[in-house]
């Protein structure tokens, strides 16, 4: 079993609380808890669904 790389946008801050994704792009977890859950998605609809503003509350 491979173990996935994760990386987080260089816009980043110290502080952890970013969102981070696997270099195969096929998850994504939240960089303050990396031992915690991940969820598998599409990254690429996951990005889209984000720019058009489906996750807006």
């Amino acid at each position: 079993m491979l173990i996935p790389q994760w990386i987080k946008s260089s816009y980043s801050s110290a502080n952890g609380n970013c969102v981070e994704l696997t270099t195969a792009l096929d998850a994504i977890r939240d960089s303050k808890d990396p031992y915690g859950p991940t969820l598998s998605v599409d990254v690429s609809t996951f990005v889209c669904a984000v720019q058009q503003g489906r996750f807006d509350c």
